[in-house]
């Protein structure tokens, strides 16, 4: 991996490679940006702890997300959420290119897919999160979440039967809407 370099040196590249896909990860997971920070913060002390464990990491970014995956399930666990998605983060985000309107439409239509989301069954909202939101490729999907790919592509092709049932919009209009 990083042999040459010192352990701080290695965990500071690791940490900016997939600090923001990691955050991404966990927040469409957990739907609160105070503990996805927190659960961020958890997966990379994870990733520290193990990291000397080399001889069985083959894919850096999938071992990260199965670390993450990991933590997500068990937050979820420990919280039960009633709705994992909250109002207050996603309407924070703003875009200054569109007019005040469509900035509430799309707030609101961003919202309904997240809720569509994390009313999905967890196996099918992590593979609708990593392959939708974060675009990871069917074989790293499947890595992570230690699954065979056939099994990647069909959770991922019901999910998004199942949102699209829910929210009456194209598999493209969903995960177009996700982000």
């Amino acid at each position: 991996m990083f042999e040459h370099e010192n352990v701080e040196e290695q965990i500071e590249k690791i940490y900016n490679l997939h600090y923001l896909d990691v955050y991404r990860f966990l927040i469409c997971f957990s739907g609160n940006q105070n503990d996805a920070e927190d659960l961020t913060q958890e997966v990379f002390i994870r990733v520290l702890n193990n990291l000397s464990n080399k001889a069985r990491i083959t894919n850096l970014k999938t071992w990260i997300f199965s670390i993450a995956k990991y933590v997500a399930i068990d937050h979820y666990r420990k919280k039960r959420f009633s709705s994992l998605f909250t109002d207050g983060f996603f309407k924070q985000i703003a875009s200054t290119e569109k007019d005040p309107n469509q900035v509430i439409e799309q707030n609101e239509t961003k919202q309904l897919v997240h809720t569509a989301i994390s009313k999905l069954k967890p196996t099918y909202r992590a593979i609708v999160i990593l392959r939708g939101i974060n675009e990871c490729s069917i074989k790293e999907t499947a890595e992570i979440l230690q699954c065979s790919e056939s099994k990647v592509k069909v959770d991922y092709h019901r999910a998004l039967k199942e949102m699209r049932k829910k929210l009456n919009m194209d598999a493209e209009e969903v995960m177009g809407n996700a982000n």
